[in-house]
């Protein structure tokens, strides 16, 4: 009789165990979201997946529930008043449902954290200062000798620190920002848990303010002194083109001179030649005076001396645009 009895009882306990395994769980918020004082009003919200009987808040690891609602819909409200130093622990809440029946696994521990302002806020330091490259590793310094059990490190527009240190038997904790990015910046701001009971912490500290700048290109990438080589080496190398073909063009025309004073052939005048440069390219080109000399058929003592012709090329080497 006594082993059907416990049979029966365990089997209560597992169908109640397995109904609240298949409740979804609570989450519990909050209000005001960012932290409270000593002696100020704060709300804890309860919110449910599905309506429920009754709705319990619990502190962190005690079994006995503080306060319960009962047949709450969506969100049960637990307001604290006047908050104490034992105020500041981590809270829980549950639910019993409705359809399905059942009592949920307890939600997300959340933490209160209270501000007494009967300690003196700590030091701050940034190495190295405000204006840092990308990539850099940064380190934050904060400090309180006397009162600081452990750190935390605060960033503007984060609700909650975005680290926490152990301090050093100087009382400095040391926090280290590992590749900093544009992400990065920001102003940050240190305070420090209280030694003794409970999640009471100090005041805020001064702030720090950090800009991460990216990094200066190095020489050569778009600009610098590679691209002056560059320009300077094609200009050398136009200038080269353009006295190499004036100097076929003379040859071609002295050839051509010395086939018309043959025997038998006409005279003929030196005629001019120019050189044919597109108007984009004639910036910054100096003109060169070239002289042919003209195999006279003349005797040497004649009075008649034929002035050389005169060729004009254009030299020069064009700027980088």
């Amino acid at each position: 009789m006594a082993s059907m009895a416990v049979n029966l009882i365990l089997g209560w306990w597992l169908v109640a165990v397995s109904r609240a395994q298949k409740l979804p769980r609570p989450s519990l918020s909050l209000h005001p979201s960012q932290g409270a004082s000593l002696g100020d009003n704060v709300t804890l919200r309860c919110h449910l997946p599905q309506p429920a009987a009754w709705v319990r808040l619990y502190r962190y690891q005690n079994p006995t529930y503080i306060e319960q609602k009962d047949n709450v819909q969506d969100m049960a409200e637990f307001s604290l008043t006047s908050i104490k130093q034992e105020d500041a622990v981590i809270y829980q809440c549950q639910y019993q449902g409705l359809a399905p029946a059942g009592t949920s696994q307890k939600s997300d521990p959340m933490e209160l954290l209270v501000t007494d302002h009967r300690y003196p806020p700590p030091g701050i330091s940034l190495s190295p200062k405000e204006h840092v490259e990308m990539g850099s590793n940064i380190t934050i310094q904060c400090w309180n000798k006397d009162y600081g059990a452990s750190f935390l490190l605060h960033k503007a527009g984060h609700s909650a620190p975005i680290q926490h240190q152990e301090p050093d038997y100087w009382g400095t904790a040391t926090f280290t920002l590992f590749g900093v990015t544009p992400a990065d910046s920001g102003t940050y701001r240190c305070s420090y848990r209280i030694g003794g009971c409970c999640l009471l912490f100090s005041p805020l500290g001064d702030n720090v303010t950090m800009e991460v700048i990216p990094r200066p290109a190095p020489p050569g990438v778009n600009g610098g002194p590679s691209r002056n080589l560059v320009a300077a080496v094609a200009g050398g190398c136009a200038a080269a083109i353009v006295i190499i073909t004036a100097s076929f063009l003379l040859v071609a025309l002295r050839r051509q001179m010395q086939r018309a004073e043959r025997p038998g052939a006409t005279p003929r005048s030196p005629e001019a030649v120019q050189f044919q440069v597109s108007p984009g390219d004639s910036e910054g080109l100096t003109y060169a005076q070239l002289q042919t000399v003209t195999p006279s058929t003349h005797p040497p003592d004649s009075s008649t001396t034929p002035e050389p012709p005169i060729i004009y090329a254009e030299v020069g080497t064009r700027g980088p645009r």
